[in-house]
């Protein structure tokens, strides 16, 4: 069997070199004589992953003790609603910065537990910018401000983190560690690992211990981060953190989060440079707000879409298909997108406007 190039919005691709060792170990792992699928997530097999899989997050981030980390399951979207209901009170007010569909349900579910407060939105622009800081209508002492750094529908990314004088809660979801990143001012940083460390089935969850300690009382035990930065309470998606183990050591043996921005920043111009190049080709995001990980633009129709999106899967290059609410193209680079990959589609996308244009 042939592997095409994956330009998946998610569950996106994940390095050839992690999926070979995981093929090599799937049936037995190591000494523990069976497969990590099979053994006991209390064992000191798994205990050993998890922990080296902390270990590489607190090297990459520069994370002090005071952070904890988690992995837990229900993706970004449990985390819409865990957040509000551990830290939002009756009577406060939480801020949101709204630059697309996935903070539109952040919001939404914040609204359940107190006032959230949609301190700034895209929406005027169709989310194709990411909204000027000296715009934002912040709350004074609000519980936190929560931002999406990357939004994989519409193309866009925080240019660096914000900086606010109430608690930052980052959805990381499409851009985690895809650069490096300020922790500073942040409380609660969380993705789902699907778009760019690793396979559905595992979030990951680092909450500074000051924010931790303000959460409310009388939580539902599953739901409460307590019960998780206390002890491991429940079975974890012990295969998702195996394969997001590896893939932190991958980033690590490949430079860290500098050597992964250059990266990233070399694939995206090239890929940039050729929607710009001519008319053919329109990008959807504003150039000041354009997402390193997801590129988003479109043709002149949408019958002329869909057939470059066929055509492009005719010549190994899949999941080119912009978000169903949006339309489009959409090529997802994320970190373990190569830049051959990318070249790839850039001489079919020359191609195609040669036959088409």
């Amino acid at each position: 069997m042939e592997r095409k190039y994956n330009f998946s919005a998610g569950p996106g691709t994940i390095p050839v070199e992690v999926l070979e060792e995981a093929q090599r170990e799937f049936l037995v792992y190591r000494e523990a004589g069976a497969s990590v699928i099979e053994i006991s997530h209390r064992s000191p097999e798994y205990t050993a992953i998890a922990e080296s899989a902390r270990s590489s997050l607190r090297s990459l981030l520069g994370l002090s003790e005071d952070w904890h980390i988690l992995f837990l399951q229900g993706g970004a979207s449990m985390q819409f609603y865990q957040i509000p209901l551990n830290f939002l009170r009756e009577d406060q007010s939480a801020d949101y910065l709204v630059t697309g569909a996935w903070s539109k349900k952040a919001v939404t579910e914040a609204k359940r537990f107190g006032r959230a407060n949609t301190a700034a939105s895209g929406a005027d622009v169709d989310f194709k910018a990411i909204p000027d800081p000296t715009t934002w209508d912040l709350t004074a002492n609000a519980a936190y401000v929560h931002y999406t750094s990357n939004n994989t529908i519409f193309g866009t990314q925080y240019p660096s983190e914000p900086v606010t004088e109430a608690p930052l809660v980052c959805d990381a979801s499409s851009d985690f560690l895809c650069r490096p990143f300020n922790v500073d001012g942040h409380g609660l940083i969380y993705a789902g690992a699907q778009k760019n460390i690793g396979p559905s089935g595992v979030t990951v969850v680092l909450i500074h211990d000051d924010f931790f300690r303000t959460r409310k009382d009388d939580i539902p035990t599953m739901l409460d981060y307590g019960t998780h930065v206390e002890k491991l309470f429940n079975t974890p998606p012990v295969f998702a953190v195996y394969l997001v183990e590896k893939v932190l050591r991958w980033l690590k043996n490949l430079g860290g989060l500098e050597a992964m921005e250059n990266r990233n920043v070399a694939k995206a111009d090239v890929l940039y440079e050729r929607i710009d190049r001519t008319d053919f080709y329109r990008g959807t995001a504003d150039r000041d707000s354009r997402s390193l990980m997801n590129v988003t633009f479109r043709l002149e129709s949408e019958e002329l879409e869909v057939e470059f999106i066929a055509e492009a899967k005719r010549n190994r290059l899949l999941a080119l298909k912009g978000h169903r609410s949006v339309g489009g193209a959409r090529a997802s680079i994320y970190n373990a997108c190569t830049l051959e990959a990318v070249d790839a589609l850039v001489s079919f996308m020359d191609e195609f406007e040669k036959e088409k244009g």
